[in-house]
């Protein structure tokens, strides 16, 4: 039977309404189904304190008062195995990279002030990674790694936004090292007053409340607190009139007056309707210090060293408990669970595959990562997947562990090889190598594999270079106005 027209006609509208009514089903399921995908994608807050000593947390046990860390800590999960490089440009460059550092260069000591290299730029780094997935990326604080040239500053290395200092160590009022500023705000040089470490937080608040929503952010909040010199305003100081010592009255303000800043950032995302849907890590970058070698480019000999480790031993540059195993947490509401302890072992390497993935950013641009995605660790209560840590491979000493074998490498003869069980002795007191020959001759043999990949210390190379113009130098013989001074 043939159709009249008007049939053909009642038969159009009908599909034209059925097609409004699906594109319309199809626009609700969409706005449903949108924060959903922005909830699996974070916004990312990555906090690293500078230096800061593993008993020095409230959540440690220390007297140095931190609520806002402890309420992180307390509402998250603790990482109790967290393990960063033994010192500050190699922990940076490993969180940057989720590669070990003896693999670029910087696995040796930190970049100096006066030192010119920097960052490999053939490494994909983890903003770089992020903004392609379509992240804000900003850093706010200290970059320390490469400030000699500006291929190596953090706007070329991925971030859309810079503020703050470029190299290791600043006097925190004049944002000044040996006299010359270092205080810079995307490139450009600044001069403005201020506690630094009031200013980053000043700078992360405006971040937040300005950021728009619908784009995901990572924020890297790096301060330069409570690294030296041992600054604080004089408010933060009276909070400690009872600590008799100078050193460690300062230096535990210091830590409260980055608590504080810590506690508006969180503030700021609460207000701005983020805090929910925000991945918190806190870390320090190395263990506190505990020798006065590795302080700081300034004079500490005379100073009575501030920090605590707690029952780890020694301190930043050593490949010990104390100078490795660093205060750390993760909290992200919803998503890990109040009270979490995370006993499995975890490196910073392992940070940029974790965020990678939480943020939907590919690393197939990156080189072979060493990291290893830990997330379900951390929100889930599963074994960690990482059996071994490297402390560090250098051409003079080595960190490997394995399960909970751990070995501490000195090759500059006389050597010293020392192998401690973690486990059962997390403070490292009983040198277990004697009695276990084959464990150490493994460890090393593993030492030495990696050790034949490394790539050439940067920092020994440009202290070569140094030593090579020395030679250009004219013979230190006595003058004569030595000559008149002595006695015949």
């Amino acid at each position: 039977m043939r159709a009249s027209t008007h049939d053909l006609a009642a038969l159009s509208a009908t599909h034209r309404l059925v097609l409004r009514l699906v594109w319309t089903l199809l626009a609700l399921f969409a706005g449903m189904f949108q924060p959903a995908i922005a909830a699996d994608r974070p916004h990312i807050v990555y906090i690293v304190a500078d230096d800061l000593g593993w008993k020095d947390v409230g959540f440690h046990g220390s007297d140095i008062r931190t609520p806002n860390i402890d309420q992180l800590a307390k509402t998250g999960a603790q990482l109790n195995q967290f393990y960063a490089q033994p010192m500050c440009t190699p922990t940076r460059a490993a969180l940057m990279t989720g590669r070990y550092p003896f693999r670029y260069g910087l696995q040796t000591v930190v970049i100096l002030s006066g030192q010119t290299h920097g960052l490999d730029t053939e490494e994909w780094l983890l903003p770089q990674a992020l903004k392609e997935a379509g992240y804000q990326t900003a850093i706010i604080g200290k970059w320390h790694l490469g400030h000699g040239d500006r291929k190596f500053w953090p706007r070329q290395r991925g971030f859309d936004f810079q503020y703050g200092p470029l190299i290791g160590e600043i006097d925190y009022f004049t944002h000044e090292q040996h006299k010359v500023l270092d205080w810079y705000l995307n490139n450009k040089p600044l001069k403005e007053k201020g506690y630094s470490t009031t200013l980053l937080g000043n700078a992360a608040v405006r971040l937040i409340d300005t950021h728009d929503k619908a784009k995901p952010l990572y924020l890297y909040l790096t301060f330069n607190a409570p690294h030296t010199p041992y600054q604080a305003p004089e408010a933060d100081l009276n909070r400690y009139r009872h600590i008799a010592d100078p050193a460690r009255r300062a230096y535990a303000a210091s830590i409260s007056a980055m608590d504080d800043q810590i506690g508006r950032v969180v503030a700021a995302l609460e207000r701005r309707g983020m805090r929910d849907n925000t991945l918190i890590v806190f870390q320090s970058d190395n263990g506190g210090v505990r020798n006065a070698m590795f302080a700081g480019e300034g004079d500490l000999s005379k100073t009575k060293i501030p920090n605590d480790n707690g029952p780890y031993r020694d301190g930043k540059g050593s490949l010990y408990e104390g100078g490795t195993r660093v205060a750390a947490l993760a909290n992200w509401p919803g998503r890990i669970a109040p009270g979490t302890q995370v006993d499995g072992m975890m490196h910073v390497v392992d940070m940029y595959p974790t965020l990678a993935r939480l943020a939907g950013a590919s690393t197939t641009r990156s080189k072979p990562l060493d990291g290893l995605d830990v997330w379900a660790t951390i929100a889930q209560g599963q074994p960690s997947p990482r059996t071994e840590v490297v402390y560090n491979i250098e051409p003079f000493r080595a960190g490997i562990r394995q399960g909970d074998w751990k070995l501490v490498w000195r090759t500059p003869l006389p050597e010293s090889a020392e192998l401690f069980d973690i486990a059962k002795d997390p403070g490292e007191k009983t040198d277990l190598a004697a009695g276990q020959p084959d464990k150490v001759l493994a460890l090393k043999r593993r030492a030495n594999e990696l050790a034949a990949q490394q790539a050439k210390p940067l920092f020994l190379q440009a202290e070569f270079g140094a030593m090579r113009q020395r030679l250009h130098l004219p013979p230190a013989l006595p003058g004569e106005e030595a000559s008149f001074n002595e006695e015949n």
